[in-house]
């Protein structure tokens, strides 16, 4: 009986030996999947493999949520496709070995590159020194502690935003500053850089940048002004001038102008910090009318309006019964306010005796004379319009008609020419219309034009005619034609003559006006100056008719 226990015992113990072994080395397997570390883009698929150290694995498999697809599979592994992976994840790779379980886990990171980056200034127009906001934000990025914002100014970096620190959930991918504005940063370039570094979980560097903004700047803190006279005639040509001081940048500045409803073509112009507008225009109706400037910089615009008054006041109307009248003839001047000047005007004739009363028209009666030939006449008229007095004077010249006239002034009847010099006959006649002047010589028409190289035979007598529509009037000029020598004997008598004549008047004031003194010696010293100017008057006498 013990023997057959023994026995019993021993065939027990060699057969529960191997188990025993088998048992420690199914203890020992692994369980391992590939990839050990998972990076994948947003909405994109991944692969998945898990394998097993165990020779004769049991029941497997991987546990996650996503949509997974096995693929593939051999006696230690099985190969499974993740599709769609939005959202990281940790999957479960899991086998079994005679009845033991064993797994592995697998983080699965999601990541999205910075594609769209967008960048706002807020506002878009800044005013000098006040704050504007430069705001980045990226709408769809991931792992957000991965990812580093830059605003940029230019090339500068402004500030740097990483998101490391943060709590993920917590945070948008947005960085905010504020900055005041100033002059020089109009027209700058405001951009955002993002930066996705995924090297730490072995990926790449992504970037995206955002579109470029420019920033403006600008300056209008003063009122437009309109510059304009306050009183304006119908129909006449007007400049106004609306400017704007103190504005930037002054070359943008935009200028609308108006009279009542009606838009005036204007011309812009700048200098420094003023710009300004000038326009022509004609107001064609008499009355209050508003003047308007509408200037305008960016997202900024001022309205200014001035009133103004237009008056009609066309010239006075002045007119002659006749234009052209004969000598002798009566005429009459009358001066009058014109129909379209409201109210009438006060109206003054030159040469009139009296002033007429206001609305009443101003005249004049002459007999017109030869003198009068060009005379011009003039009507004034006054207008007080709002406290001003306004003046229109209208001139009109009278032609009077006369026969010709060949005056001794004129027309000289003995003239004298120098022989070998050159002269014309000098003739002008008088008369309206202008006469026509014809001169003979021995019965042939002398050129009255062209300059004569006088001659011995130039001496006569030459008979000018001067004629026009009312008549004719003819004279003799005698023409002298003296030689060289006596001409020049002639002008030195006539220069030895005039001095003569100036020393004596000279000495004649100096005697008169010089004090008298009564004193014997100064009157025998006057008595003997006397007499030597006596003396010298006899010599001079004598100088005189030598010379003659």
């Amino acid at each position: 009986m013990k023997m057959l226990l023994f026995v019993v015992w021993a065939l027990l113990a060699l057969i529960l030996c191997p188990v025993h072994i088998s048992g420690v080395a199914e203890e020992s397997f692994e369980v391992s999947v590939w990839p050990n570390q998972a990076l994948v883009e947003f909405g994109q698929s991944l692969v998945v493999n898990c394998s097993t150290t165990c020779p004769d694995p049991g029941p497997s498999g991987i546990e996650t949520f996503l949509k997974k697809t096995q693929v593939g599979k051999g006696p230690q592994w099985k190969e499974f496709l993740l599709e769609d992976v939005t959202e990281n994840s940790i999957l479960q790779c899991f086998f079994s070995c005679s009845g033991i379980q064993k797994d592995t886990s697998l983080g699965i990171t999601v990541y999205q590159p910075p594609e769209q980056v967008i960048l706002e200034l807020q506002p878009a127009w800044v005013a000098v020194d006040e704050a504007f906001t430069v705001k980045c934000h990226v709408p769809s990025v991931a792992p957000l502690e991965s990812l580093t914002l830059a605003l940029l100014q230019g090339n500068q970096e402004l500030h740097r935003k990483n998101f490391m620190s943060l709590a993920v959930a917590s945070q948008r991918a947005e960085v905010i500053i504020s900055v005041r504005a100033q002059r020089e940063n109009d027209r700058c370039n405001f951009s955002c850089r993002a930066e996705l570094d995924l090297s730490l979980q072995g990926g790449s560097l992504f970037q995206g940048s955002s579109p470029i903004k420019i920033l403006r700047i600008f300056e209008f803190s003063q009122t437009p002004h309109i510059w304009v006279s306050s009183l304006l005639e119908v129909g006449m040509a007007e400049t106004v001038s609306c400017e704007v001081a103190r504005v930037f940048p002054a070359k943008e500045v935009i200028f609308h102008m108006f009279l009542e409803d009606q838009e005036l073509s204007s011309f812009l112009s700048w200098e420094g910090d003023t710009a300004w507008a000038n326009a022509t225009f004609r107001a064609m109706e008499a009355g209050d009318q508003e003047l308007s400037c509408l200037a305008s910089l960016g997202p900024m615009e001022q309205k200014t309006r001035k009133l103004v008054h237009s008056y009609s006041f066309p010239p006075p109307i002045l007119e002659l019964k006749e234009s052209y009248p004969l000598a002798g003839t009566d005429i009459n001047v009358t001066c009058s306010g014109h129909v379209l000047t409201s109210p009438s005007p006060t109206l003054r004739l030159q040469g009139a005796p009296d002033l007429p009363a206001p609305g009443e028209s101003a005249w004049l009666l002459l007999t017109a004379r030869e003198e009068d030939d060009g005379r011009n006449f003039s009507c004034e008229a006054s207008l007080e319009v709002q406290g001003q007095w306004l003046m229109k004077t209208t001139v009109i010249q009278l032609h009077v008609l006369y026969k010709p006239r060949l005056e001794e002034s004129s027309c000289p009847g003995k003239q004298t020419w120098l022989e070998g010099m050159e002269h014309t006959l000098a003739c002008v006649p008088k008369g309206n219309p202008a006469p026509a002047l014809v001169c003979t010589w021995n019965g042939v028409v002398f050129d009255l034009e062209v300059p004569q190289n006088a001659t011995q035979n130039h001496t006569g007598t030459y008979c000018c005619t001067a004629t026009n529509q009312l008549g004719s009037v003819s004279k003799d000029i005698a023409v002298i034609v003296q030689g060289l020598d006596e001409g020049i004997s002639s002008a030195l008598f006539v220069v030895i003559t005039v001095a003569l004549g100036v020393g004596v008047i000279t000495i004649a004031l100096y005697l008169s006006y010089r004090p008298c003194k009564v004193d014997g010696r100064k009157l025998l010293s006057r008595q003997k100056r006397r007499t030597k100017r006596r003396k010298a008057s006899l010599l001079l006498r004598k100088r005189k008719v030598q010379l003659i």
